[in-house]
């Protein structure tokens, strides 16, 4: 099954920059589809996590936290409609975190962050190195991510919804390969 690797904390504000295209072209043995330009992949050849992940250090011109998923997570993901009944409007913003590494036991779910008042950013839930919640398009949603890494006391990086499906598009075309 295909890969997926998310690259935590490049291509933001200036910091940490690299162009994904240039390093999916160089890794283009494993049949790499790159994502956006937050640091997103789909590998589509098989590649052991502990050689892709060497590989990927070694290419990057800075140190970066690297996670990397299976495939099939992402379109179980994808495919359980983690979002049904949730407001789509433009004002709240759907998205997934992905953990570095499995977080057990899990805060307690639901989560509002501010804990108090109107909530900026809710989980929803926890799904093994997944979690999924809604946040209000303001300034202060960065802040409200950012905590996330010290709820779950491991290392974070979140997608957009949107970049998640599309992820799961690149996987199901995978398939047919």
């Amino acid at each position: 099954m295909a890969l997926v690797v998310f690259l935590r904390g490049v291509n933001v504000g200036g910091y940490r920059t690299f162009r994904p295209s240039v390093l999916a072209k160089q890794l283009k043995r494993y049949d790499v589809v790159n994502v956006g330009a937050a640091g997103t992949f789909v590998i589509r050849k098989p590649v052991g996590q502990t050689k892709l992940r060497a590989e990927l250090e070694r290419r990057l011109p800075f140190a970066a936290d690297v996670m990397i998923c299976n495939g099939s997570d992402i379109l179980r993901l994808a495919a359980s409609d983690p979002f049904a009944g949730q407001p789509t409007d433009g004002s709240v913003i759907q998205f997934v975190s992905v953990l570095s590494k499995r977080r057990l036991p899990a805060p307690a779910i639901p989560l509002n962050l501010p804990p108090t008042g109107e909530w900026g950013l809710k989980v929803l839930s926890h799904e093994n190195r997944f979690v999924l919640g809604v946040y209000r398009r303001q300034m202060k949603a960065i802040s409200y991510l950012g905590k996330l890494e010290k709820i779950f006391r491991v290392s974070v990086t979140t997608r957009n919804l949107n970049t998640i499906l599309a992820i799961a598009e690149i996987l199901k075309d995978t398939k047919g390969h």
